[in-house]
């Protein structure tokens, strides 16, 4: 049975409506089995920025900290991390990143600023960046433990300046919303070299008409049919070293149930 681990963390976005990303993760975990759910405590304070630049580097240093100890107690096994912001797939990766790990990043966003370009000072807007090693050394990886040539970056569709500076003179590789099948995915993931694969995925990779709990929402975005035919296929390409979903923010009770349907099929595919 995949273990999952439910890390209710609000204190890396950016959004308004960030709290509700409190209630998209405890209505996910509701419709999991219990027995195979470990709950990480989120302070409910939004925490202080300790001169770091990052909005609430207190209470994020805090989750990372407890994500970090929660995964060591399944270090034999996959681990399916649902936050939450994408914060949480920091720690994640870095439990399982060595050199023969490929990322695969499913976001409408790039996740690339460091806390000096980011207009929100919200570290999931910094997460990708962090998996690199970049950004705050308190809530990023060791640089080199994830290398640029072993990120695939899917479905993106928008990329501020900076952001799309890096990504001019990087190693990701990327796959456009627009380019995005599932074949192109999973040759996307070999091509690194790598023997393993983390993937990620935020849900507002998906189109608005398919997901609508999002703080976000973007729109050209992907089918759910695609992600879970492109989850199949990396799962056939390379063993799943572990894997998050993150960013569900539902307006109300009602709301989260039309969307549940599209998150349990996607993590169903991660999980089988």
């Amino acid at each position: 049975m995949a273990r999952f681990l439910v890390v209710p963390q609000w204190q890396g976005s950016p959004s308004s409506r960030a709290m509700a990303l409190i209630d998209g993760a405890e209505a996910i975990a509701g419709d999991l089995p219990r027995s195979a759910c470990t709950g990480i405590d989120v302070p409910l304070e939004a925490g202080d920025t300790l001169g770091t630049g990052v909005l609430r580097a207190s209470a994020l240093q805090r989750v990372r900290d407890g994500i970090g100890a929660a995964l060591d107690e399944h270090d034999d096994e996959p681990v399916i991390v649902v936050g939450g912001d994408c914060g949480v797939a920091v720690p994640a990766i870095g439990r399982v990143a060595a050199d023969d790990l490929a990322v695969v990043w499913l976001d409408a966003h790039a996740d690339l600023h460091e806390p000096s370009s980011s207009p929100s000072g919200a570290f999931s807007g910094m997460s990708l960046r962090g998996v690199l090693g970049g950004g705050e050394p308190t809530l990023a990886l060791p640089r080199g433990a994830v290398t640029p040539d072993r990120v695939v970056l899917a479905g993106a569709r928008i990329l501020e300046d900076e952001e799309a500076d890096f990504l001019e003179t990087s190693a990701i590789r990327r796959v456009p919303a627009a380019d995005f099948t599932p074949d192109a995915l999973a040759e996307a993931a070999t091509a690194t070299g790598a023997a393993r694969v983390y993937v990620h995925i935020d849900l507002d990779v998906l189109d608005p008409a398919h997901m609508s709990g999002v703080t976000a929402p973007t729109p050209f975005g992907l089918e759910p049919s695609q992600v879970v035919a492109a989850i199949t296929a990396l799962r056939s390409a390379l063993p799943l070293a572990g894997a998050s979903v993150a960013g569900f923010a539902p307006s109300s009770p009602a709301a989260a149930v039309d969307d549940m349907g599209t998150i349990l099929r996607l993590i169903g595919a991660l999980a089988r």
